[in-house]
């Protein structure tokens, strides 16, 4: 009774729009009330869900995103992308790509990454005769590449709700081979495309602007090293490499391409306020909906029912992922880690999964989310700045939806892509 008012209250309030956060505590609040529990254990866990210090991570990390954006350094990395891919048939849906997954190496957001780039190539590929959809599909559906590609503050919330002591270093070089995957599928998908719509092919502007162009945008990137390196060679915890990359991010921007004045430096500490206040809202809600769930042992009985409909690893892990494509098309990214990572890690452990592997999966499947209706948030954004309607843009991109699917079956199912290179290191 408890389990069924639970979730059956939560789906009404998001049905009718509720924002995810009061509806998570809300939900649990009902609960509570209806079991009799004393709502001061709400607030406790609520505090305790934010009381976590490895999260102290997300706000230096959001930050150090919304300085890139602001310091231009998404438009030096395009400019790379270009010189190097821009001579292929539809050569920007390539550097679309590539300046996608360079610059989730350095902000982590799928939001940040569409925003920045769609700013900067969407005009672009309009005017060189690209369609508007094709622009938009590109970028969104590229822009999740930075959600596995180290560094990724979700994967640090994700680390926080496992319970099992996941290593964040374990999980961002787990993320490096399935995040070029993608990205390599991504890359071909738009080739074909492009190929098929017969967009023009650009010119290599020479090995010296090649050069130049890559000189320049070191400096950004080397704010991703710092963070995966200090993190893997022990030198930092998530959260002071983080911090060590908003101040190198603050001083690269200032005194190195000198394109960060005072109104864009407080317009980036306003930004990373309000994402950070909105996302530990979401955190403290969906711990105290996560307790409520673990009270009514609602993981126990989901492992239950699975375990009577098959035994078979292969389908219990594809029904998991069916679920989460579904759950990620109506919810956004942070609050779903939280809710679906202590349901489905203790069931896929019971069948041999390693969480690391899960945790990288678990990215990729809500990532898609991300770029599905009728709640893709970074679909939104894309279309808003491609000015096309959400439908226009959807009509037409079932090509990266299929290669996005078949880049989460294979590193799902072959657990090697995610896990040779945390053992090798």
């Amino acid at each position: 009774m408890g389990l069924s008012v639970l979730l059956i209250s939560l789906l009404l309030l998001l049905v009718l729009g509720v924002p995810v956060a009061i509806a998570l505590l809300a939900a649990s609040l009902l609960t509570f009330l209806l079991l009799d529990i004393d709502l001061v254990v709400g607030v406790q866990r609520l505090a305790s869900g934010i009381n976590v210090f490895s999260l102290m991570a997300i706000p230096f990390f959001v930050f150090a995103g919304d300085l890139m954006y602001r310091a231009g350094i998404a438009e030096r990395l395009v400019r790379v992308a270009d010189a190097a891919l821009g001579r292929t048939r539809g050569g920007l849906g390539q550097v679309n790509v590539g300046a996608s997954m360079m610059f989730g190496a350095v902000s982590g957001s799928a939001v940040a990454s569409v925003s920045a780039l769609g700013s900067a190539l969407m005009p672009m590929m309009v005017a060189k005769g690209y369609h508007r959809d094709y622009a938009v599909n590109v970028t969104c559906t590229a822009a999740i590449l930075g959600l596995i590609i180290p560094p990724s503050h979700n994967m640090i919330i994700y680390a926080a709700s496992a319970g099992v002591g996941v290593s964040i270093a374990d999980l961002f070089l787990a993320g490096v081979v399935p995040g070029l995957l993608a990205g390599a599928m991504l890359a071909v998908t738009a080739w074909l495309v492009a190929r098929r719509r017969n967009y023009p092919r650009g010119e290599f502007p020479g090995w010296y602007a090649f050069l130049r162009a890559l000189l320049a945008a070191i400096p950004g990137l080397v704010s991703a090293l710092i963070i995966v390196v200090g993190i893997v060679g022990g030198v930092f915890t998530p959260t002071e490499s983080a911090a060590v990359a908003v101040a190198y991010t603050v001083l690269i921007a200032v005194f190195g391409y000198r394109s960060l004045g005072f109104g864009g430096f407080a317009l980036a500490v306003r930004g990373a306020v309000r994402t950070t206040a909105m996302v530990m809202l979401i955190i403290g809600s969906a711990a105290v909906f996560g307790w409520a769930l673990a009270v009514l042992e609602g993981p126990a009985q989901l492992a239950e029912l699975v375990s009577q409909a098959t035994d078979s690893p292969v389908l219990v892990l594809l029904i998991v992922l069916i679920i989460l494509l579904v759950l990620g098309t109506f919810m956004d990214m942070a609050p779903l880690i939280i809710i679906t990572t202590p349901i489905f890690l203790p069931l896929m452990m019971s069948f041999g999964m390693d969480p690391v592997h899960f945790g990288v999966v678990l990215m990729l499947a809500l990532g898609i989310g991300l770029v599905t209706p009728p709640v893709g948030s970074v679909l939104f954004v894309g279309s808003a700045i491609g000015k096309i309607r959400i439908e226009e843009a959807v009509r037409s991109i079932w090509p990266f939806y299929l290669a996005l699917i078949a880049a989460l079956l294979l590193i799902a199912y072959l657990p090697a892509i995610s896990l040779t290179l945390p053992g090798l290191l």
